[in-house]
Parts: C-alpha cells; sequence; structure tokens
C-alpha cells in the first residue's frame, strides 16, 4: 500500500480513522448521518430569541453606555460601528453558518473541518464552565434585590439599617447635605454590606464564609436553568419567549420613566455629546473592539450549537444581519435607559454628571440606578421590574453558555450520552452549582472579578483567532464559501471573504485589552495575578497539546495529512455526504 493510502486508511489530521471491522463498500449510501435523529427547533422564532437572548446580557446595560461616554460619547459610535461591520458580524456570521452545515457542537466539528485543532473546542468548554461560575452568582445578586423589592420602602433607601455605618448618607430629598470622600449612600451599604457582606472578608487570602442567602438564590436559579434546559432545544426554545421578550418592555418602560425625571436631559447630553478628539486616541479603536466582540460572543460555542439544530437550509446570512442589528440597537437605547437616570441623580446632588457616572459594571447596575429608583415615585414597581429585566438578561446568557457545553459533549460522545441528556445536564448543573460556592462568600465578589478577568477575557479572543484561521486557512475559504452555497443557494461576496481571511482575525488582535485589576479599592495581590494567568492557560493549553498529540500519532508528513484531508472532504461533497457519522476514510466509500 503506498504511503499516502496508509495515512487515509489510519487516520488523518482532517478527518479521523475508520471504525473497527470497516469493509469496503462502493455505494456511498445508505449512510447513517446527524440529521435524521438530532433535535430541531420548534419555530424559526425560537432560534432567533435564543441567539438574542445570548447576545443580549448585561453587558449590554451596563458597559456600552460607560464605554460610549468614557470614548467620545457620539464620536464612539463610528469605531464601534466599523468594528462591528469589519469584525464582529462577520465572525457571527462565520459561528452560524459552520454549526448549521455541519450540524454538530464544539467539540466534533473539527472532524469535518480539521482535527488537529479539535483542542479549541475542549477549550471553549472550560472557558463556558469557568463563566458559569461566576455569571450566575451576578444573577443570584439580582434575584436577592428582586425579593428585597417587595416592600413598600425599599431597604436601600435609608441609613437606619443594621448594616449601615456612620459613614452613610443620604442626599435625596434634603437641602445642605455634605458629601465628602468618606460618604456612602444607603444604596452601596446595602449591596457592599449586606448582598456581598464584603466589610467580613479582607481579600482573595481569606473569602469567608458562604453567604446561606446567596446560596438558596444561586439553588433557585440553576433550578429554573435546569428545568429551561434538559428537554432540549425544543424546551428552551419556549422559555426564552418569555426571558428574551421581557427586558425589552422593562427597557421600554424605564427609558419613558427616565425621560421624564428632573435632569434627563443632562444625562442624555452627556451621554452622546460628540469629542471628535477621542477619535485619534488607539485606545477608543480598542475599547470599540473588545465591546463588539465581547457583546456578539462569537467563539463560546453558543453560536455553533444553536445553529446546529436549524434546518440545512435556513437562511443563517439574514439571521447574522438581524440578530447583530437588534444586539447593537439595545446596547445604544441602553444607554438612554442608564444615563436619563444619571441625569436625575446629578441634579439632586447638584454635581456633575460625570461625578455620578464613574462606576460601571455590577457598581452601576447594583448601587448607582437602584439608588435612583429608589427615589422615584413608585419605586417599588420599578425595582421590581428593573431587576426581573436583570435576571432575565442573565438567563438567556446562561441557557446559551451550557447549551454550548451540553451540545459540544453530547455530539463528541452520542452512543453514551444521546439518551440520558437529562443525566447529563443535571451533572453539569451540579458541578456548574458546586463550582460557584467560592463566589458565595464574604469574599465572593473577589472571585468574581478574578475569573471574569481571567476565566474568559484573552483566552477567548486568542481561540476565536485561532478557530477564524482554522476555517479560512486550512478548511479553506473556498471550502467554507461552498459550503454557504451549498445552504443558501448563493455564494458569500467578497466583502465576507476578505473580513473571514484578513480584517476579522485583525480586529481579534486589537480587542486584547486588559485594565487593571481592582475591586472596591481593593488592590489585588501578586499571588493573584499568578493564579488568574494559571486559569486563563488552563482552557488554552489544551490546543497545543492537542496539535502535539494529533502530530505524533498521525502517521505521514505534514504535505502529505493536508492532502489526505483534501482527498477526504472532496469526496464526502462529491457523494453528498454532509453530515456522516461513520464515514471517515475512501476505503469506506
Amino acid at each position: 500500500m503506498p504511503h499516502q493510502e496508509q495515512v487515509l486508511a489510519h487516520g488523518n489530521l482532517c478527518a479521523q480513522g475508520p471504525p473497527k471491522n470497516a469493509g469496503y463498500n462502493s455505494n456511498p449510501v445508505p449512510v447513517m448521518t446527524q440529521t435524521e435523529s438530532r433535535d430541531k427547533w420548534g419555530k424559526k422564532m425560537d432560534f432567533l430569541l435564543s441567539v438574542i437572548g445570548f447576545a443580549v446580557d448585561l453587558g449590554n446595560v451596563w458597559r456600552f453606555p460607560y464605554i460610549c461616554y468614557q470614548n467620545g460619547g457620539g464620536a464612539f459610535l463610528i469605531p464601534y460601528v466599523l468594528m462591528a461591520v469589519f469584525g464582529g458580524v462577520p465572525l457571527f456570521y462565520m459561528e452560524l453558518a459552520l454549526g448549521q452545515f455541519h450540524r454538530t457542537g464544539a467539540i466534533s466539528i473539527w472532524k469535518h473541518i480539521c482535527p488537529m485543532f479539535k483542542g479549541i473546542g475542549f477549550a471553549i468548554c472550560i472557558i463556558a464552565l469557568y463563566v458559569s461560575f461566576y455569571y450566575n452568582t451576578i444573577i443570584a445578586w439580582a434575584l436577592f434585590y428582586f425579593y428585597s423589592s417587595f416592600s413598600s420602602t425599599l431597604p436601600w433607601t435609608s441609613c437606619d439599617n443594621e448594616w449601615n455605618t456612620e459613614n452613610c448618607t443620604n442626599y435625596f430629598g434634603k437641602d445642605n447635605v455634605t458629601w465628602t470622600n468618606y460618604s456612602r449612600s444607603p444604596a452601596e451599604e446595602f449591596y457592599t454590606r449586606n448582598v456581598l457582606v464584603v466589610h467580613e472578608s479582607s481579600g482573595l487570602g481569606d473569602v469567608g464564609y458562604i453567604r446561606w442567602q446567596l446560596m438558596l438564590c444561586l439553588f433557585l436559579i440553576f433550578t429554573i436553568v435546569y428545568f429551561s434546559l434538559w428537554k432540549g432545544v425544543k424546551t428552551s426554545g419556549k422559555v426564552v419567549w418569555v426571558t428574551a421578550t421581557l427586558p425589552y418592555v422593562v427597557l421600554l418602560i424605564l427609558m419613558i420613566r427616565g425621560a421624564t425625571l428632573p435632569g434627563a436631559w443632562k444625562g442624555v447630553v452627556f451621554y452622546l455629546n460628540p469629542k471628535w478628539e477621542k477619535l485619534k486616541e488607539t485606545s477608543v479603536w480598542v475599547d470599540a473592539a473588545a465591546q463588539i466582540f465581547f457583546s456578539l460572543g462569537p467563539g463560546f460555542g453558543v453560536l455553533l450549537a444553536l445553529s446546529s439544530y436549524n434546518p440545512f437550509n435556513n437562511n443563517c446570512y439574514r439571521d447574522a444581519i438581524v440578530t447583530s442589528l437588534v444586539n447593537c440597537l439595545t446596547s445604544f437605547i441602553s444607554g438612554f435607559v442608564i444615563f436619563t437616570v444619571l441625569g436625575y441623580m446629578a441634579e439632586q446632588r447638584n454635581v456633575n454628571v460625570e461625578d455620578v457616572a464613574r462606576d460601571k459594571g455590577p457598581s452601576l447596575l447594583f448601587i448607582t440606578y437602584p439608588e435612583a429608583i429608589a427615589n422615584m415615585v413608585g419605586s417599588t414597581f420599578f425595582a421590581i421590574i428593573f431587576f426581573a429585566m436583570m435576571i432575565t438578561l442573565g438567563l438567556d446568557s446562561t441557557f446559551g453558555g451550557l447549551e454550548a457545553i451540553i451540545t459540544a459533549v453530547m455530539d463528541e460522545y452520542p452512543d453514551t450520552l444521546s439518551h440520558r441528556r437529562e443525566l447529563f445536564v443535571l451533572g453539569l448543573v451540579v458541578v456548574c452549582f458546586l463550582g460557584s460556592l467560592s463566589t458565595l462568600t464574604t469574599g465572593g465578589a473577589y472571585v468574581v472579578k478574578l475569573l471574569e478577568e481571567f476565566g474568559v477575557g484573552s483566552s477567548i479572543i486568542a481561540i476565536v483567532f485561532l478557530e477564524a484561521t482554522a476555517v479560512s486557512w486550512f478548511y479553506g475559504i473556498n471550502r467554507f464559501s461552498n459550503d454557504i452555497k451549498s445552504m443558501l443557494g448563493y455564494t458569500p461576496g467578497l466583502f465576507w471573504r476578505v473580513c473571514w481571511v484578513a480584517i476579522s482575525p485583525a480586529f481579534l488582535a486589537v480587542s486584547l485589552n486588559k485594565d487593571p485589576l481592582s475591586l472596591f479599592d481593593y488592590k489585588y495581590p501578586d499571588w493573584s495575578m499568578t493564579v488568574g494567568y494559571i486559569i486563563g492557560a488552563s482552557s488554552f493549553m489544551w490546543i497545543p497539546i492537542y496539535m502535539v498529540y494529533k502530530l505524533v500519532w498521525t502517521p505521514g508528513s505534514l504535505k502529505q495529512v493536508r492532502h489526505a484531508c483534501d482527498i477526504l472532504v472532496d469526496l464526502r461533497r462529491t457523494f453528498k455526504i454532509k453530515h456522516c457519522l461513520y464515514v471517515n476514510s475512501p476505503k469506506q466509500l
């Protein structure tokens, strides 16, 4: 047997070897395919709402408005739109198309593209686990607030509670209140001393005890998640009709209410006032790239998983454009919701908007905005719907993140897990719950920040860079374009092809942006940075490890292996075998 035939028969970098005792069969049919037994969306709208629900999360509500005003206001929209058009949307489209064509999750999809990069799938699943460890804790905080909102007087409106200190200063509705650097609002002390209780922890070296109130909230969150995912996309597709649409109803109500508040116009002017000179700063373009990347969310395996349940001829191009537009518009509209209220707060404090807009991240959602709500007429109602919105925004993203793991693992081990989805999902939810326990301690907020920065951060950007490179250069942009043509009936235009090959990977390089790590004036020790880098490496390291494994155990040179890969893919296309489970070498055909 020629050496090339040995490579084909014994396995190569672009296809797995044949099963044992595989006999020669000159007839290409019948072939068992994944599409025959694979679950499917009940309705097209179920899929669209699931994708929108994943892409539109808590970051849309707080991060975009903050980044926008910080980087030139209305002028920031120019780099934001450019980064979306040339970077974010092409990657979004690429993942939807890959998932729909190959109809498999983030691990086993590399059997069809290039198995040498299969470690990308394992890395994606590990990152999704890290996200579940901290992201659901933030939802649990929102649930704690939601429960606390059912009161005629919201508990963060006064300084007369047991958790308050002498520095607590309530300035709403009062004249001649002195605000110093030591002053703390009732909302801030409620968040830091009653919800998080961070004052009882000295930092990461002493995270303290588990807060049973938060653990109960997290248990309820994971219970909802389990019963939404345990039966597959037909169940979760129905749940998102509530969780993906409710935030838009609430945003509309809050925007109308905010526009009627005194001083609201100050906030809007501050939000959109263009500072054209900012466009000369490199950091503005870096922030725009990072914002659009983490907002649309390519690389987390979610888009691959969700689109893999679509019909083969679904118009994924239109889906990518529609869902991307909805996501970006939601971010923009959220700015009005946030800054009308910040303008109101500035009016009440008799200070500039900039002085009350310094908080970002969870502090904006759990301190600044609740503080403003507490001093509105009908504060209880607005607090309830605001935190209900936060819970549903978070749940949608959790559904997507865990579905990415579920789909990837079940597609990789179908014989073992195909009839045990309920048990596998239960086990996954239990692992995520146990992994989240450290974030429920009195120092849990510091753990959340560490996981957020290092568990995702640079690792996910590097992973998407490798994914785009593997698809465009190893699998081949022409082959990928032909795959899309077989689904949609037409080949992607030159714009998309150029973006996939060159512009989008460059966009990912620009997205690398690491801010100094700090929280509540706590300076993270040097050893915690080492721990963070280990966390980041623990996911990315599987990519080179698997590459080395594949190169060592695959016979033949790289050139022969690449040629073998091309032969197998072309044979599959010739015989119209798009989603085969068992046909992996020419000998089987």
